[in-house]
């Protein structure tokens, strides 16, 4: 059973050594072996699959000063190499200063529960974005035949937070590499979920990072996409593709934009639910087109 431990805010140089977010001791490791780093291997089942390039070259400088602070936590492998569950950041940032030895806990531990620690170890320290989590999330229930509730026993989150980071992996690529690299944040992929096309989710995307728009504009613009609106960002015009309307339907638009003097637009769903959109350029095209319906009340 895990045993966390928390230390104190250190400095900048001490606290990019031992991640003073919750670090993961295992039960039944309380003495620190040194070992090989040759004789270590990465875990396959890592969750996290970037590590930044200059904050590992800034942990490797501090490393060289002060050494390694908070041992990395390992286990033995059959083959008599060591398998990292976790402090892979350590062990790379070693690697690049020269190192040949790194303090570790050694422990056994099997396939599932090391996914498990990978897992909830990153995630106590937010070391992982939206995507690497989702994925890491899909992976446990897939590989070890989980249910969501049963992941969320595991991993300590609730079953609600566990699908909306599993739903991410919905999204077009573009939009999860987007969110992959900060480009946009959780909110906004939420958001752009609540659009079922593709294409426009792609198209949206494009505009939130070209225009800086926020969490609840981009809300409001799937709002009115999702109603049949048209939506002018900048330069550009987004529209959600719609449904062909049956020929009575298309029939009667033809009829109203002839009446109304200009390009009716009408959606229409499976249910018979639907809506009518009368558009105008200026002022006096709308005292027109209020004028037309003065007119068919008396």
């Amino acid at each position: 059973m895990a045993v966390k431990k928390k230390y104190p805010a250190l400095g900048r140089g001490l606290s990019a050594l031992i991640d003073t977010e919750d670090e993961i001791i295992t039960a039944g490791s309380s003495s620190i072996h040194e070992v090989a780093i040759e004789k270590i291997k990465a875990n396959p089942n890592q969750p996290r699959h970037e590590f930044d390039k200059t904050a590992l070259f800034e942990l490797g400088k501090s490393i060289q000063e002060f050494g390694i602070i908070q041992p990395i936590t390992l286990r033995q492998m059959e083959d008599g190499y060591y398998q990292i569950i976790s402090g892979e950041r350590r062990w790379r940032a070693s690697q690049q200063v020269g190192l040949t030895k790194i303090p570790a806990y050694i422990r056994t531990a099997d396939d599932e529960n090391m996914m498990e620690m990978a897992l909830v170890e990153n995630i106590q320290r937010q070391d992982l974005n939206p995507i690497e989590i989702a994925l890491a999330y899909q992976k446990l229930i897939d590989q070890y035949n989980l249910t969501q509730d049963q992941l969320s026993d595991k991993v300590g989150k609730s079953r609600t937070a566990i699908a909306n980071f599993i739903r991410l992996l919905k999204l077009p690529a573009p939009v999860q590499l987007a969110l992959q690299d900060h480009s946009i944040d959780q909110g906004h992929a939420r958001a752009l979920l609540a659009l079922k096309d593709p294409t426009l989710q792609n198209e949206l995307l494009k505009e939130i990072k070209k225009q800086g728009y926020s969490v609840r504009q981009v809300e409001e613009m799937v709002k009115l996409l999702n109603a049949g609106e048209v939506v002018k960002s900048g330069k550009t015009r987004l529209k959600k593709p719609s449904a062909s309307l049956p020929d009575e339907y298309n029939a009667l638009k033809m009829r109203l934009s002839q009446f109304f003097k200009t390009k009716v637009q009408m959606t229409c769903s499976t249910a018979g639910r639907g809506r009518i959109t009368i558009p105008f350029n200026s002022e006096e095209e709308l005292v027109s087109i209020i004028g037309l319906f003065d007119k068919m009340k008396e």
